[in-house]
């Protein structure tokens, strides 16, 4: 095979990341709610191509897989040879194939083609209209910092990441365009990649193509893939490009009707990919039954077992339980609890007064705490220590919990909310610090976040009741769901607590906290510090889950900051949700422990302080 490798990097065969089937993805870039159509990658291709194509193929090294470029090459077997070296983890597209239905005709069993249409934008005129988004920047990726922020964005959303010195190298040659967004807090939020066919290849069309188009679903204020497409364009204006191409998923309507609304148009042109476990979800013929009613904290273990040839029977969807067969080993999980987990670590889990006594017997540090008994004694618990946290003793989600007790009027109605989900009510004391979540599988650290009260940036331009309900619908659409907002009293209150009421304005660039617990449920976002967790929180950690003796855990703990060794326990999870702590390996280390004979295919990225896989 000929071939001339057009890359940014001297990079060839490397060995690439892995990532979920899909991206989630949406119109413009913007996340759309699990479960319902999402964009594929965002790939180029163009109706148009080149008459006589050069001797020799070209092919782009994007960090996460290659472009090849179809009209380039003068034969089709030549075309295959390319694609049949993909690497380990990586996602090679090969781009403006002349009939490419020909090329997998021939080989069925190894390619197949996207099922996504090709949409493209003229370059010409005044160019797209930019979204008035107060606090949002956009600029150029321009350091290993801004890689390592996109690869998280990238993860969070199944996406195949790259390595850190492709991106920063890439992004400095004339061949891409590298953008990020960030937010009036300086924080990256958003990422879209051009590049520029004329710089690759000295295209005689004057073509250029968008890929890689996402956002961060915690951050991003609304209209951040807008304002990255619009930016883009202008560039590409500049640089005299006539259109830039990208590709959608068919199924993924929204995204449709917004690229037709910024003037995008569809052209007649295909991509042709090899059948890989990254692909599988757009070539398989269809996913287990009962698959696409499951979860993300199912479909996050169902996803992970099928890429690794597991088979996967949905045998409850509305529960989340699964069926895993490898061989003759079979087991049932309902998300991350197993048939490893005993229903004696089950039920010490459960009951949180039974979890704090095993942990102060191992040593472990708790608040103060004793159970409700609607007497002086509760009163006086409270003179005490000062302030209590009044929860049921058995519930999730958050469900029943007031913190901030502070006076025996405060404490009765604490006690009679809790008391309807349990009738026995925990009252615990009041200590300060961040919520900090760790997950355990297999008595090691997996991931660790910090898990924090719903919050809201200001924009100068919106009350505060607009920017809740507006951050509430993108948690909402990064869940499935199952994360909202609620502007109920509780939020009135806090609100208030901090100056404020609903109506005001709420300066560019201030955060403003809107609830007092960090519940995920209640609109709570999760932070990945895995790579900050102090030795001495991760040396406790492995105590308590051996302690309660359970495989996989998630424990709840307060602290001043992750980095510091000062920490209290709270509660352990027997069934911790995984899908909430990308880019960590959660769901590739519970497979592990349910079928160490098999192995999770490859990363090209991994974050700092991710477990390694056993095997």
């Amino acid at each position: 095979m000929s071939g001339t490798l057009a890359t940014g990097v001297a990079l060839a065969d490397q060995v690439r990341g892995r990532s979920r089937r899909f991206e989630r993805i949406g119109p413009g870039g913007d996340p759309v709610a699990a479960g319902a159509t999402s964009a594929g990658p965002a790939v180029a291709a163009t109706a148009e191509h080149v008459a006589d194509p050069p001797a020799a193929g070209v092919v782009l090294d994007c960090g996460w897989g290659r472009l090849v470029f179809g009209q380039t090459y003068a034969d089709q077997a030549d075309v295959a040879d390319v694609l049949r070296s993909e690497a380990a983890g990586a996602r090679d597209i090969c781009i403006y194939l002349d009939d490419p239905h020909v090329l997998v005709s021939r080989l069925p069993d190894e390619l197949f083609i996207d099922p996504s249409l090709t949409f493209r934008l003229p370059l010409h005129g005044e160019g797209l209209a930019a979204p008035e988004i107060p606090g949002l920047r956009i600029r150029p990726l321009r350091d290993a910092q801004d890689a390592e922020d996109v690869n998280r964005i990238y993860a969070a959303n199944g996406m195949v990441t790259a390595p850190v010195e492709v991106l920063v190298t890439n992004a400095a040659t004339d061949s891409f365009l590298h953008l990020v967004a960030e937010n009036a807090t300086g924080e990256i939020v958003g990422t879209i990649t051009g590049v520029d066919h004329v710089a690759v290849f000295d295209d005689p069309d004057g073509g250029a193509s968008l890929w890689c188009l996402t956002v961060d679903f915690n951050a991003a204020p609304p209209g951040t893939g807008q304002a990255l497409i619009t930016e883009l364009a202008a560039q590409l204006v500049n640089r005299g490009r006539a259109y830039v191409d990208l590709s959608v998923l068919a199924e993924n309507e929204g995204a449709i009707r917004l690229y037709e609304r910024l003037g995008f148009y569809r052209v007649t042109a295909l991509c042709v990919k090899r059948k890989n476990p990254i692909n599988e979800r757009l070539f398989l013929p269809a996913m287990p039954e009962g698959y696409d009613e499951l979860n993300p904290y199912a479909q996050i273990v169902a996803d992970e077992a099928m890429r690794r040839g597991i088979r996967v029977e949905v045998t409850d969807p509305t529960w989340g339980e699964l069926r895993l067969t490898s061989g003759g080993r079979t087991i049932l999980t309902r998300e991350s609890l197993s048939e490893l987990t005993s229903a004696v670590a089950m039920s010490r889990c459960d009951d949180k007064r039974v979890t704090r006594r095993i942990l102060a017997q191992a040593g472990l540090s708790v608040p103060q705490g004793r159970t409700a008994t609607g007497d002086g004694a509760d009163t006086a618990f409270l003179a005490e220590v000062g302030a209590l946290v009044v929860k049921p003793a058995r519930g999730e989600q958050g469900k029943g919990i007031t913190v901030g007790v502070r006076t025996p009027e405060a404490l009765r109605t604490a006690v009679e909310l809790a008391a309807q989900y349990c009738p026995e009510v925990l009252l615990e004391e009041l200590r300060a610090g961040e919520d900090l979540r760790v997950v355990m599988i297999d008595h090691e650290v997996v991931a660790a976040a910090v898990r924090r009260p719903a919050t809201i940036i200001g924009d100068g331009v919106h009350d505060i009741a607009e920017l809740i309900k507006r951050q509430s619908r993108r948690r909402a659409a990064a869940t499935g769901g199952e994360s909202r907002i609620p502007l109920d009293g509780m939020t009135r209150e806090v609100v208030a607590e901090a100056g404020y009421t609903m109506a005001d304005l709420l300066p560019e660039g201030e955060l403003l906290v809107v609830r007092r617990t960090a519940n995920l449920h209640t609109g709570g976002t999760i932070h990945d510090v895995t790579a900050e967790l102090h030795p001495e929180i991760a040396e406790a950690c492995v105590t308590a889950s051996r302690a309660l003796d359970i495989p996989v855990t998630g424990l709840d703990l307060l602290v001043p900051a992750a980095e510091h060794p000062e920490h209290v326990f709270i509660e352990a999870n027997e069934r911790p949700g995984l899908a909430n702590h990308e880019p960590q390996p959660t769901a590739e280390r519970f497979v592990d422990l349910l079928f160490p004979g098999t192995r999770a295919p490859q990363r090209l990225w991994s974050p700092a302080g991710a477990a390694s896989s056993g095997v």
